[in-house]
Parts: structure tokens; sequence; C-alpha cells
């Protein structure tokens, strides 16, 4: 759902807005009749959800580690 407010009422009940805005609607500020900004929940989960895609298909784009090469590894940081 979208709730549509005047930049007065924004100010006046920001908290509030924010409020709705976590509950999962959306909040459009207006200027007169003329709409100016779009407040909607950042989902955080669809960030997430790109971020493993991306470390997905940068692995995908190397070589396999072997065993003996992460043991090697280990053992740099010990010498």
């Amino acid at each position: 759902m979208t709730i549509e407010v005047k930049i007065a009422d924004a100010e006046t009940h920001f908290t509030e807005l924010l409020s709705k805005v976590e509950a999962g609607e959306d909040v459009v500020i207006s200027r007169g009749d003329e709409p100016v900004a779009r407040l909607i929940r950042i989902d955080v989960r669809e960030e997430r959800i790109a971020t493993i895609e991306a470390l997905k298909a940068a692995r995908a784009r190397n070589k396999p580690v072997t065993s003996e090469e992460i043991r090697q590894w280990r053992e740099e940081g010990r010498h």
C-alpha cells in the first residue's frame, strides 16, 4: 500500500512514517500535487542474495583450491 503525504505532514510525522515503511508500506511525499520523493523499505535480503551470487560467480571463474594449497597457506603465517 502507498501512503501519500505533503512535505509539512512528512516533517511532522516522520517517525510514524518510518514505522509504516518498516512495516512494508511505501510513502510518497508531495509538494502540492507534485510527488517529489518516495520512502521505501530497504530489502537487506536482496542485497545479501546479490552478494552471495557475486561470490559464487567469482569462485566459478577461479580454479578449485586443493587441500594441499590450504595447508600451505596455513603454514605460511607460522614461520
